[in-house]
């Protein structure tokens, strides 16, 4: 583990902690992230916290192949409840991920200069939003990037509604074409629609 500057690259990633920690320091670039996801990397502190980079072994990724769904969210995704957009609204995806509670987190990671930063990732095409609506309300919906190498790095998701999440997931999963869906650690929730765990080498080789 380094500690960045403005200018120091980063490490390889074989030199991460055994938790995944491999820098601490530099700053929220465009070419810094873009540099970070193109080697297996991503950002991840708290507001009270230098950036934190990492890049865990395993890491946790869903096959588009592999993605399960359940008789439930089979009969919910044809009643057609929800309406499904790519890149409506990105500014309120991300914004509400940031003021979603998670179990086991006092405070948000998704900083004020988090979300502005990738905000201009989304203004160069990198960042992409899915939008999940009802009633022309916003009730879900996911973001994260997309480097042009048909995988897609999964960053955060938020739900208003029951399911809804879930089916900007799923709609998005079946209707893309990536390889390979980075979802970075282990949850539950993902573990259920088919997620599972492959090696550091083996993500970094897709990448």
């Amino acid at each position: 583990m380094i500690i960045l500057n403005e200018n120091t690259d980063f490490p390889d990633v074989s030199q991460a902690t055994f938790e995944g920690l491999l820098a601490i320091g530099g700053n929220l670039s465009t070419k810094r992230l873009l540099s970070a996801y193109k080697k297996g990397i991503f950002p991840w502190f708290s507001d009270d916290e230098p950036i934190l980079w990492w890049s865990p072994d395993p890491r946790f990724v869903l096959f588009p192949e592999e993605l399960h769904v359940s008789k439930t969210m089979k009969q919910l995704l044809k009643k057609n409840h929800f309406e499904v957009t790519i890149n409506k609204d990105f500014k309120s995806v991300i914004e509400r991920c940031s003021k979603t509670k998670r179990v086991g987190q006092d405070d948000t990671w998704i900083t004020q200069d988090m979300i502005d930063a990738y905000l201009r990732l989304h203004q160069l095409g990198y960042a992409k939003s899915i939008e999940v609506w009802q009633n022309d309300q916003l009730v879900g919906g996911l973001y994260g990037i997309d480097l042009g190498n048909n995988v897609f790095c999964g960053e955060s998701m938020f739900t208003k509604v029951s399911n809804a999440s879930k089916v900007g997931f799923i709609t998005f999963v079946q209707n893309s074409n990536y390889r390979l869906i980075d979802c970075q650690l282990h949850t539950n929730h993902l573990e259920s629609l088919g997620a599972r765990n492959i090696s550091r080498t083996e993500f970094v080789e897709y990448l």
